[in-house]
């Protein structure tokens, strides 16, 4: 196996340049006789002469020609990777890929975006808005390095950790009996139609085997988007129940959300990773961001929401 490394490379244009033993030698800091060894095991791991040398002087080869081509580009390769390295360890350039919510990626999460691009203006940002599941794929493709989403009975294969706890809010017309009360509890709700976001939501996956327990109506209303369900509500279809992170979508004149008084509609947020991989510095620079603006989940919430 033929066992050249960068030094040896190195060593080989120095001589290459100066045509000269002693001047390569000590431009490479070494003895003459350790450089005349160097260059003597570059040609035998070549198996062809590189260097015509004389009493009076040292020229390349034809062979030592191509070589020196070679080596110029295998070393600037080098360098240019190593110099790519360095920029990705102090965040000068690469790129970082997330999946959220969509309560997330139009919540709290622009702030955090405009927050990192100031900082490291160099690194690309990938944001991918949408549902749980899909959020999920997209981390186990490889496509986001890491996802923002509810915790679920589908992410036994990733590391997960939390981010934050967010608690449900009843969102209703002005003119709704409940839309005066300061909290409201889930046996508030009975006889209330409750317009439903789609069942594939995390959403109606967390809230289903609770509301199984009222007995609410029904009214045949299931949608994919928030913005749908805030016309719903105001065209006096019925009410719905939404994650505080929700919360923007509902600041309507005609409406009103009323915090629901009930610990078992809290929902985690999670982070979902890969499990065994470790983030670029980039990625873990972002998600070190998004943990900062969470660390006071309820209070931050509130500033996005009210």
């Amino acid at each position: 196996m033929i066992n050249i490394s960068t030094r040896d490379l190195r060593g080989f244009l120095a001589l290459a340049e100066c045509m000269h033993f002693t001047l390569a030698a000590e431009r490479c800091r070494l003895s003459q006789p350790a450089f005349s060894q160097l260059i003597q095991r570059i040609e035998t791991a070549a198996g062809v002469r590189l260097f015509d040398r004389s009493t009076r002087q040292v020229s390349l080869t034809p062979e030592g020609e191509i070589f020196a081509t070679s080596a110029r580009r295998v070393l600037d390769d080098i360098d240019a990777s190593l110099a790519d390295l360095r920029d990705l360890a102090v965040r000068r350039k690469g790129r970082v890929a997330l999946a959220a919510l969509p309560s997330l990626a139009a919540g709290p999460l622009p702030r955090v975006l405009a927050a990192y691009h100031e900082r490291y203006p160099g690194v690309q940002i990938e944001l991918f808005d949408m549902l749980s599941d899909r959020c999920v794929a997209m981390v186990r493709e490889g496509r986001a390095d890491f996802a923002l989403t509810a915790a679920g009975p589908n992410l036994t294969e990733f590391a997960t950790q939390p981010l934050t706890t967010e608690g449900f809010h009843l969102v209703c017309r002005r003119d709704h009996p409940l839309a005066t009360r300061r909290t409201v509890r889930l046996g508030d709700l009975a006889g209330c139609a409750i317009i439903h976001l789609a069942r594939s939501s995390s959403v109606r996956q967390h809230l289903d085997p609770i509301l199984r327990e009222v007995p609410h109506a029904t009214t045949g209303l299931e949608v994919e988007q928030l913005p749908t369900v805030a016309a719903l509500i105001a065209s006096g279809l019925g009410v719905s129940l939404v994650p505080e992170l929700t919360l923007p979508y509902f600041h309507k004149p005609d409406l009103a959300s009323v915090r629901v008084n009930a610990p078992e509609l809290a929902r985690r947020i999670l982070v979902v990773r890969r499990k065994g991989q470790s983030l670029s510095v980039p990625a873990q620079a972002m998600l070190e961001l998004i943990e900062k603006r969470f660390s006071g989940p309820r209070q931050a919430a509130r500033r996005d929401t009210h």
